[in-house]
This record gives structure tokens, sequence and C-alpha cells, in this order.
């Protein structure tokens, strides 16, 4: 019998984390589990189960005349956008009332589709993810033999990301956090306990950019590496001429994996996404609505680390076939793949417990010890130097 409280799709990520141990033999990774995983974040900062409200604030789960829709509204800019969203420019973008009795008037697929295209992270609660869990875009070169521990470039920010390549790190590599100068990972700051969570034992390298030195530095850091975890949109990076498939081509082994909200094909491509509403778009809230009549979140963002633990055994299992490619994964493509691979009955049971138990402490989750974590930069001069 499923136990009280347990975390929804925990059992698809103890999966997961059981693969990836008994390939790689590491007695660390064997000491995480996915409740860990999935509640650590919840745990470090007092989170209760979620309603309609995320577990962090910034996601919350609104009516519209046919559907309920998530709506992100986390980062500084987000609210600038609601006039134009709702085609009003005497709407109060900081009056969460005005704004819910707005959505009660729109369709849940044009709000939606509006939203995505002016950069808001939303998703509808009864729609389906447009991109499968993982999508090779690029095939690349044999892998020469390998010398010493993998290499990891760790590109990424915030949550899923970072968790991939510490669980890369857990299982053996070598992995180097870069972070830029200008716009260091937010979480240093945002939730500096869960950073040192997800980034601890990292060497970190600090570069601007802006600057083709320093973009010349990075693109001779990955022609050496063996993994490459990224969530930039496509266009970002090219602007930055670092084009990630023709380094797959060109790099003999090179995994690439590319972190998405939604897949990188067609205008999914550009549509923003986080833990939270991602979550949404996979399938969860729906399938807590149909398991219980509850509309509410199934966890804490749980988008994010389900998609670090994915990304971090898809990568592992792409090396070991010994040829290069690029990865592009859906986190909400990624959420529906756990749904439809945990056992219904045990699904049914969590998600009962789960609504049933809103507003109370979230599901008490084993601790751990962060390890050393490496200042911004700490170690730039020594890889740099070795490029």
């Amino acid at each position: 019998m499923t136990p009280p409280f347990a975390i929804p799709l925990s059992g698809w990520a103890d999966a997961q984390l059981a693969a990836m141990a008994a390939f790689t033999t590491s007695s660390r990774l064997t000491a995480v589990s996915g409740t860990m995983l999935l509640g650590e974040r919840a745990a470090l900062n007092g989170f209760v189960i979620p309603g309609r409200h995320s577990c962090g604030g910034g996601c919350r789960l609104f009516d519209t005349r046919d559907a309920p829709v998530a709506l992100t509204l986390a980062r500084p800019d987000d609210r600038t956008l609601l006039p134009a969203l709702f085609g009003d420019a005497s709407v109060d973008p900081d009056d969460n009332g005005d704004i819910a009795q707005r959505l009660r008037r729109e369709s849940a697929a044009d709000i939606v589709a509006r939203g995505r295209v002016l950069g808001l992270a939303m998703a509808a609660l009864d729609e389906h993810p447009v991109s499968p869990a993982a999508t090779i875009t690029a095939q690349g070169l044999p892998a020469a033999p390998a010398t010493g521990l993998p290499l990891v470039i760790d590109l990424s920010a915030l949550w899923a990301g970072p968790l991939a390549a510490h669980l890369l790190d857990m299982s053996g590599a070598q992995v180097i956090k870069v972070e830029s100068v200008n716009r260091p990972d937010r979480m240093r700051q945002g939730d500096p306990a869960l950073f040192a969570r997800l980034n601890q034992d990292k060497a970190n390298v600090a570069l601007d950019l802006r600057q083709s030195a320093d973009r010349d530095a990075l693109i001779a850091l990955i022609r050496r590496a063996d993994i490459v975890i990224e969530a930039a949109r496509p266009r970002a990076l090219l602007q930055l001429g670092i084009d990630a498939d023709r380094l797959v081509t060109e790099t003999p082994g090179l995994v690439w994996v590319t972190i998405t909200g939604h897949g990188a094909a067609g205008d999914a491509a550009q549509w923003i996404g986080f833990g939270d509403d991602c979550s949404v778009g996979g399938g969860l809230s729906a399938a807590l609505h149909t398991a219980t009549g509850a509309t509410g979140f199934g966890g804490d963002a749980c988008a994010d680390p389900l998609t670090g633990i994915y990304a971090a055994r898809a990568a592992l299992t792409q090396r070991t076939r010994g040829v290069g490619a690029r990865l592009i994964l859906s986190m909400s493509g990624i959420v529906a793949e756990a749904l439809s691979n945990e056992g219904e009955e045990t699904l049914q049971a969590m998600l009962i417990h789960w609504a049933a138990s809103v507003g109370q402490p979230f599901p008490a989750v084993p601790g751990r010890i962060a390890g050393s974590v490496a200042a911004l930069g700490a170690d730039t001069a020594a890889w740099l130097a070795s490029c």
C-alpha cells in the first residue's frame, strides 16, 4: 500500500535513479531517492502541500470559462505583460483578483496561446504535450577512447539542469558549472540552501559571453567535454555564436542535452516553461483532478526534479552507446512519460492522499549535507589555462 503523503511520481523517479546506480555502481547514487529529490526544496523551505497556489508562490491555477490554466508570474517583468495579455491597459497587474476575473471570461486555449507568444509561462489543465520527452536532433561522431573521468559542462541554471549535472557528478563525472559574470545563476541568492545541494563539488568557471575571447574559451572547453547540459532557447546560444548541433557533429562522442519547457519543434521552441506550469502542461494536475475532483498542483515544481533525473539518465545512456548526439528534452513531455509509466493504482493512491492533505506540511524527506560549493569564477583561471 502506498504510504500516506507519498509524493506523486516518486516511484518513477526511484526507478530512474536505481537504473543509474546499477549501471554506474555508484554508492553515492544509491543514497538518494525520488522522494528526496522531489521534496528537497520544499523541506528546505518549509513548504506545505499546495492547492491552487504553487509551493514557491510564483504560479497559480486560475479558472477560465472552460478549463483551469496555470500562470507563472515569478519574474520581475511578468506582470508588466498582463495588459497585453488581456488587450486592456486598465488591468491592474498586481491585483490577482482582477486577473482571476478577467481569466474567467477567456477560453483556456486562447489565453494560453496569447500568453506564450508574449513570453509568459502558461499551461492549460486539459492540454497534452506537443513534444515527446526526448528527441535527437543531431547525430555525432564515435567517442574517442576514454581517458580519466568523464567531463561534464553545466551551462544551466536554477533546478533541472544543475540537478542533472549533480547526478552525473554523483555517478563519477567531473563537472564544471559555467556561469555568466553578469547574470549568475539566480538560485545562488534566491535559494542558497538548494543551490548548495545542486551545485556541490562542481568546479566553477565565470565568463562574460559578450566578449569574443570568453566565447572562444567556452567553445574550446566544450570541445574537451563528454557531456554538456544546457537549458537556453536555441536562438540564445546561436546569437552567441555557439552552435550546439555543429559542435556535436564535430566533437567525437559529445553528448549535448538541451532542456526545454515544451520541446524545440515549431512554435513550442519559443515557449517559456518552469517547473510548476510544465507539470500542469504534462498532465499531472489533470490526473489529480481525474482522481479526486480537486484542482491543484501535484508537487513542488516537480517537472524540474523529474527532468533533472531524466536528463542525467539520458546523458549516461547515450554516452554508453559510444556515439555523440544532441538530445532535446521537453519538461512537459517528461512529466507525461512519468505519468504513463507510474503504476495506475499507486498513482491513484498517491493523488488521493495528496488532495486530502492540502495545507499540511510537505512530506518529510531524508536530509543530506551539502558538500563544498565553489565561489563564482573560483576555477576560471585553472580551466581556461588548460584549454
